[in-house]
């Protein structure tokens, strides 16, 4: 009996630690659980990582129940096609296989690329890209050099401004943008370059089809409710069905370019792997 006592005693004692101690275990391993989908659980700890630090607490409570509501579909059908498909069906290998095939490929193209390709382009290879692919830059829509300016139509710069800023000479644009950025509303040059017509009609809140239609001697001009005049000088203009101008095109064509010598490049690599290959003995064709 004392011994049936003794054991008893020993359980009594050890049972209520391994209790408390699974309680305390799954307290730090689970964490707060804020969602559940079929048998998955999302913990506060996981939620948390995909909300940024320092957003207002209405967006962050949008954002937390997109990600739920994207994590509970992920898993609910990930369950119901584990219950439909057949084994053969769930069977990925051969798929995960390729990809991680074409994966590791990619990354060594990428390798090989980054330590070969020259991405300078020369004005002189821009200009023989122009000339021989120019139905290539025939423009869908026009393109200008403007300024724009939004000020109000009672501002007592806005006469000089306007003077300054449809000169031909560099120190009458150099003062009409100093006026402008002390007395105006909003003031874009667009650096002087080319720029699309829908651009600068956004600045009107029209297309621009119907902008261009009211332009008089370069000038646009639409003075609203309030008393802002929105006012724009278009120094040059391409119309669309025309060559593109050059040096709107030079982006697009250094990216075609460079774009060519990465195709190079890879061509390259694919040659010399296999002729490598053959020289080895790696790769043989049998008859």
């Amino acid at each position: 009996m004392k011994r049936i006592a003794y054991i008893m005693a020993i359980f009594g004692i050890v049972l209520p630690m391994f209790a408390s101690c699974k309680a305390i275990s799954e307290f730090f391993d689970s964490g707060e659980i804020v969602a559940e989908a079929g048998s998955a659980k999302l913990k506060r700890v996981d939620l948390d990582k995909v909300i940024p630090s320092g957003m207002n607490p209405e967006d962050s409570t949008r954002l937390a129940r997109q990600y739920i509501n994207m994590w509970a579909l992920d898993q609910i059908f990930l369950e119901r096609a584990e219950e439909q498909l057949s084994k053969v069906e769930m069977d990925v290998t051969q798929e995960l296989e390729t990809y991680r095939r074409s994966l590791l490929k990619f990354r060594y193209e990428q390798l090989y690329i980054n330590e070969r390709l020259d991405t300078m382009v020369t004005d002189d290879e821009v200009e023989r890209y122009y000339e021989a692919h120019k139905d290539r830059f025939v423009l869908q829509r026009p393109v200008v050099k403007a300024r724009f300016i939004s000020i109000s139509e009672d501002s007592p710069m806005l006469k000089t401004i306007r003077k300054k800023m449809s000169s031909d000479k560099a120190e009458d644009i150099m003062e009409a943008d100093s006026l402008a950025f002390s007395s105006a509303y909003k003031f874009s040059t667009w650096n002087d370059e080319w720029i699309d017509a829908s651009t600068l009609a956004k600045e009107f809140g029209h297309e621009s089809a119907s902008i261009l239609a009211s332009m008089k001697s370069g000038w646009l001009e639409r003075t609203d409710t309030t008393g802002v005049s929105n006012i724009a000088y278009v120094s040059e203009i391409t119309p669309k069905g025309s060559m593109s101008p050059i040096e709107y095109s030079t982006p697009f064509i250094k990216d075609m370019i460079i774009s060519a010598r990465k195709q190079n490049l890879i061509t390259s690599l694919e040659r010399d792997l296999l002729e490598d290959a053959r020289v080895n003995g790696q790769f043989v064709i049998f008859d």
